[in-house]
């Protein structure tokens, strides 16, 4: 009788441990937000994505709309094309802009959405043109060092 229960404890701790790796598995995947939610594609092109990847949060004042789909290079116009999966209950009129920002200062990146005015809304396959690229950290130290040296050089200032 002992040993039975031995056994089901040990079970028990085993089926435990498995669904805390199986929760780990999804939160590091970032797909403990997996949702069955119709969506629509919208594309996007930036200058730099920074650090974005597939999966990444599209939020709009704050609040989760969709995620990031694919990413890739086009080739033609040199820059990155974003595909973002909207789910279909968030319409966005046409004219709205899109723009890569960071959770926190070293945190995950995100698109962001910002409406605007057009009566009609975007749809399945239509494209968002005014977009703003990722801040990247090392291009602005650069930069502030560079101005930092210039104005050492310039003894006017």
């Amino acid at each position: 009788m002992q040993r039975k229960s031995l056994d089901i404890w040990v079970g028990f701790f085993v089926i435990v441990g498995a669904l805390a790796m199986m929760f780990l598995a999804l939160k590091a995947g970032n797909m403990s937000s997996l949702s069955f939610e119709k969506t629509y594609s919208i594309t996007t092109r930036f200058d730099n994505i920074g650090g974005l990847k597939p999966r990444a949060p599209i939020k709009s004042a704050g609040v989760v709309i969709g995620r990031v789909g694919d990413i890739s290079f086009d080739d033609e116009e040199f820059r990155a094309q974003v595909m973002l999966q909207i789910e279909e209950r968030y319409k966005f009129p046409k004219d709205s802009s899109a723009k890569i920002l960071t959770s926190g200062l070293l945190g995950e990146q995100y698109i962001s959405i910002e409406p605007g005015g057009d009566e009609n809304n975007l749809a399945n396959g239509d494209q968002i043109t005014m977009t703003q690229s990722a801040m990247v950290l090392e291009n602005l130290i650069s930069q502030f060092i560079y101005s930092k040296a210039t104005e050492e050089k310039d003894p006017d200032k």
